[in-house]
């Protein structure tokens, strides 16, 4: 049986303005990237956030972006390495300790917009993230997308990557994504599914400029803001029952 972890970025609505659909969310994934308060979040959502995961026995990570709030951490930053890892730092910090509260830990850290491309395209970046991460606990797991930077520098640091592919984003030539500022919009949803099922099982996707690309699917991502999110999840978990894959957290799905 294939094995594959379902992840979702939550836990990013900011005083009064509410975003993504989270609960309904819960219900279909298996691991929960939540916001820190940079980018999205703030400390009452973080709380409300952490409880219904544990709530609906999903892991939950870190989700770190550039202190941003009007950009929504998708503007890229002019920042030094050591304030790079410093905001990791202070972010992963503030989520460990409402996951105390919980009785849970964090089971991974996923770089959010502009600074998880960032460190996708600079060795430099990449690593001082990783140590960053590998100095809270180095037995968290990262996640990232295939042939970046992250995973070049998995093994000089030690700690262990999670090859990250998307649900909702086009892929581009390299492995990466084509980052928008808004979730597309979503016309079929059986065709994602089935493209998600082929990145498991083939180890393939085809780009958005036309290519046939090879990678590897260990996490997949739906971002809880993109337009029918819930609908594309359903689907999703539908069509993995059909091709016989299993949804399971990351840490049951790498084995490095």
């Amino acid at each position: 049986m294939y094995k594959v972890d379902l992840n979702c970025d939550m836990g990013e609505s900011f005083g009064l303005y509410e975003l993504g659909n989270d609960e309904e969310m819960m219900q279909y994934i298996t691991s929960a990237n939540i916001a820190c308060g940079f980018h999205g979040g703030d400390p009452q959502v973080m709380r409300k956030s952490v409880k219904l995961a544990k709530e609906h026995d999903v892991k939950i990570g870190a989700h770190p972006g550039f202190p941003d709030l009007i950009g929504f951490g998708r503007r890229r930053m002019d920042a030094t390495l050591s304030e790079v890892k410093d905001y990791v730092t202070y972010q992963m910090g503030a989520l460990r300790e409402f996951a105390k509260v919980y009785g849970v830990n964090l089971q991974h850290c996923k770089p959010h917009g502009a600074l998880y491309m960032m460190g996708q395209e600079n060795e430099d970046i990449a690593t001082i993230i990783l140590e960053a991460i590998a100095d809270v606990d180095s037995d968290i797991i990262v996640f990232a997308m295939n042939h970046s930077a992250f995973v070049e520098a998995e093994k000089k640091v030690g700690i262990r990557v999670a090859r990250e592919v998307y649900s909702d984003r086009e892929h581009t030539k390299t492995g990466s994504i084509v980052l928008t500022r808004t979730g597309d919009v979503i016309e079929d949803y059986e065709e994602k599914a089935d493209r998600v099922v082929r990145m498991v099982k083939e180890g393939k996707v085809l780009a958005h400029t036309g290519e046939d690309v090879s990678l590897k699917a260990e996490t997949i991502c739906i971002h809880a803001d993109t337009p029918g999110a819930t609908t594309l999840a359903k689907s999703i978990v539908q069509a993995f029952k059909k091709e016989d894959i299993e949804i399971t957290p990351v840490n049951k799905v790498i084995n490095r």
